[in-house]
């Protein structure tokens, strides 16, 4: 009995330093990877950036007869920032979502939501996004208004977002900057009004995007 309790612990004890060495080593990587980071805003380095599309998400969710969410995401993004810590007033991002891109793991929707009733992308392909005033709240976050572009109507909506912090990407060689947003429209006033009394009129959006400095 007592030897293997003394096993038991031997084991517990390399599984411990095992984790050690591997949070140590994942660690050093970072920081490797990413020199120069910081989360200051007033340390961000100022410049025009593009949006790295391989560290870019579009999610959406939107209620389905008041019991649950229906989640997606859109793949094909694009857009481009134009930043300066020392006036971020004068912040602006642009942005562009393939409408057919949508995804939402179900083909027979995602076929059902390019059609007319939904985002029709024959006739409108794009949804845009394109900033104007930008203000800096006390908590950090950013309020950033702007204009939504769907179905070929335009309408002003308020991003609230936050950058996540710089660094230096020595795997691409560029300044990065980390970015998230979040806001809540309603499709209706896009004219995406089909099914109101089974699919919810918000639709809650959620952005994740890392911007590479040019």
């Amino acid at each position: 009995m007592s030897n293997n309790m003394t096993l038991n612990n031997r084991v517990r004890a390399q599984r411990y330093f095992v984790c050690l060495i591997l949070l140590f080593f994942v660690s050093g990587c970072a920081s490797l990877v990413r020199p120069n980071y910081t989360q200051e805003l007033v340390k961000l380095r100022a410049g025009n950036y593009k949006l790295d599309k391989d560290h870019a998400y579009v999610n959406f969710k939107i209620g389905h007869l008041g019991l649950s969410m229906i989640v997606g995401r859109f793949n094909t993004v694009d857009a481009s920032l134009e930043f300066d810590p020392a006036n971020i007033e004068a912040m602006k991002i642009n942005g562009v979502i393939d409408a057919a891109s949508i995804d939402v793991n179900n083909e027979d929707l995602e076929d059902t939501l390019r059609g007319g009733y939904w985002f029709d992308t024959d006739r409108y392909p794009q949804v845009t996004f394109d900033s104007g005033k930008v203000v800096l709240a006390e908590s950090g976050d950013l309020e950033v208004s702007g204009a939504l572009t769907v179905l070929g109507v335009t309408k002003p909506i308020t991003l609230i977002g936050r950058f996540n912090g710089g660094a230096d990407n020595l795997l691409t060689r560029k300044y990065t900057l980390g970015f998230e947003g979040a806001a809540t429209i309603s499709r209706a006033d896009f004219g995406m009004d089909a099914f109101e009394g089974i699919i919810a009129d918000n639709v809650e959006i959620e952005i994740h995007a890392e911007f590479q400095r040019l």
